[in-house]
């Protein structure tokens, strides 16, 4: 798997990678993550504790965990991993890493199998997303199949990047159950509490959190909002509050570690999420299961992940948000609402067992397609626009070259084959649990690990 966007980072696409690629070890697949390395010594060759191998390719960051894209200087050291660890399918994951685009050109390019995963949903007008827009299709030309969130998000993967909706397959996220148990005991007395966890940012519909929050203040005198998260948007959330005297009714708790989610989300009876775009929403399922009853705007694939007995959707507008969470609140307070029941609900819903099941059946789908011959390969990249498919034939065709360069001055028998590595602590009773527990602690390497990693980072 292949992702700027992995541990010690902490987001929907990390967990997704993480627990994907435990469930698939587990069914005895051999998995590695390559991602960029992470300041101040997060470099090299970590095995994280359900088993993962990750390599960490020093490569320099240019804003939010992206690299930036230089399409030719990662494939010394992809190739050299490719061969090294025996990899037959390379899986990219999300629209906005550089190194998942670049991976699957160059496993493309060796002849390798490749599967992508698109975890967000992105416009066509504004310039940044036509920019993407036009990258993914150019990274997607010559793919095995792809793989979505949610429907919603299927429909705009396959516009954005004109594929064929036989290609693209849905599998949604899931959640870890045993980590969300509803526990009571956190819930104050005397106050309903409001909990928002996310980024603080304007896609997040941070706005209309702040022109909701006011007006159910006034309405509901027992109401506390809790909201967990940070981002450019959080001096505003701070002026309102200053400027309706909330002080002592919305808490900012800042940006809340994986291990505190949990902790972060008991608090609370109900969950508010107002984002204006949202391809799945894993924070939604999660405070589900943690028992709270949710109110989320309509966008996206937010009315695909819950039931409507559930859930309460609105509109991103702020009357309807009003709306929804008036409704919410009394449905809480009539004693209607049963966390344990909504736990249970949303355990028998989504399971990373069941994600990773349905992904193998993905992956013996790309293993039988048929390998394209160089000419086939050029052709769809020349589909791909007026220009932009003269520059894709250009790019594409160097990279061939390349790869012959490659082979010339490291041949593949030069490279040493490396078995598989399973940590003993994983025994088989742990791998037929239905999912595995997060946790971020990262094994010491092998000493020959380590060695054969500083020869390799040096070609």
């Amino acid at each position: 798997m292949v992702s700027d966007f992995f541990y010690p980072n902490v987001g929907g696409v990390e967990g997704h990678v993480y627990f994907l690629g435990g469930r698939l070890l587990s069914m005895g697949h051999k998995v590695i993550v390559i991602t960029h390395a992470y300041a101040p010594d997060r470099v090299g060759v970590r095995y994280l504790s359900n088993g993962l191998k990750v390599y960490h390719v020093p490569y320099q960051v240019i804003a939010r965990q992206d690299t930036l894209p230089n399409f030719f200087s990662l494939f010394p050291t992809l190739r050299s991993i490719l061969i090294r660890e025996q990899i037959q399918i390379v899986h990219g994951h999300q629209a906005l890493s550089s190194m998942a685009h670049e991976g699957i050109l160059h496993a493309r390019t060796m002849g390798l199998r490749t599967v992508f995963t698109d975890h967000s949903l992105f416009g066509f007008s504004d310039t940044a997303s036509i920019l993407t827009n036009k990258l993914l299709r150019f990274a997607l030309s010559d793919i095995d199949t792809v793989v979505c969130v949610s429907h919603t998000g299927k429909e705009n993967t396959t516009l954005r990047a004109n594929l064929d909706p036989k290609k693209v397959s849905v599998i949604p996220n899931a959640v870890v159950a045993n980590q969300f148990l509803p526990d009571p005991s956190r819930v104050e007395h005397g106050r309903l509490t409001v909990v928002v966890l996310s980024r603080l940012m304007y896609r997040k519909g941070i706005d209309l959190l702040i022109a909701a929050i006011p007006r159910l203040c006034a309405a509901h005198r027992d109401l506390y909002f809790l909201i967990g998260g940070d981002g450019p948007k959080r001096v505003e959330l701070e002026q309102m509050r200053e400027r309706y005297l909330l002080q002592d009714r919305v808490e900012l708790c800042g940006a809340v570690r994986q291990g505190e989610v949990h902790d972060h989300l008991t608090r609370g009876s109900i969950f508010l999420n107002t984002s204006l775009t949202e391809a799945f929403g894993t924070c939604i399922i999660e405070a589900a299961c943690a028992g709270l009853f949710v109110v989320s705007t309509r966008v996206g694939g937010v009315p695909e992940v819950l039931p409507p007995s559930m859930i309460r959707l609105a509109k991103p507008e702020e009357d309807d948000v009003v709306r929804a969470m008036d409704d919410a609140i009394a449905y809480v307070r009539a004693g209607k609402h049963d966390p344990l029941a909504y736990h249970n609900a949303t355990k028998k819903m989504y399971s990373w067992t069941d994600v990773a099941n349905r992904l193998d059946r993905v992956y013996q789908q790309a293993m039988e397609n048929d390998f394209p011959r160089p000419s086939e390969r050029l052709a769809r990249y020349y589909a791909g626009g007026l220009i932009a498919g003269k520059i894709f034939v250009i790019i594409v065709a160097v990279d061939m070259l390349f790869l012959k360069l490659l082979e010339w001055w490291l041949p593949d028998r030069n490279i040493d084959r490396c078995p598989a590595y399973r940590p003993e602590h994983l025994g088989n009773a742990k791998e037929k649990q239905s999912d595995l527990n997060f946790d971020s602690s990262a094994r010491d390497l092998p000493t020959e690990e380590a060695n054969d990693l500083t020869e390799l980072l040096s070609c």
